[in-house]
Formats: structure tokens, sequence, C-alpha cells
């Protein structure tokens, strides 16, 4: 996998992420799980790599 996601997607990623997660702990009912969606974010933070951008053929500005 080559790294399609760069710094300022992580960082963006990475406070919606936990915004999203955060959901789970805060809200009651259907709502709280957006955080699934979260985790999700995370993880591609994690691996530098996000299948949607693959997906559209966005190249993303890692390592640039």
């Amino acid at each position: 996998m080559n790294k399609n996601i760069g710094s300022i997607d992580k960082i963006i990623r990475i406070i919606l992420g936990l915004c999203l997660i955060s959901l789970y702990f805060l809200v009651e009912g259907p709502h709280k799980w957006w955080s699934i969606a979260g985790v999700v974010l995370i993880t591609t933070v994690l691996i530098d790599f996000c299948p949607i951008y693959r997906i559209i053929g966005f190249k993303g500005t890692a390592g640039k």
C-alpha cells in the first residue's frame, strides 16, 4: 500500500475521529454507533492509507 494521506489530512482525521469516538461515551441511543466511523478514521491515520482515496483516484499529498 502506498501512503496517500498527508499531514493536514492526518490532523483533521485525528480530531474528527476522536470527536466521533467520544460520542460512544456521551450519547445514549442509536447515535452512539457513529463512533465506529471515528475508529475507521483513526485506523486510516495509523496505516497512512485511505482506501476510499484509491477508489476515487485521489493521489493525496503524502510524501510531498
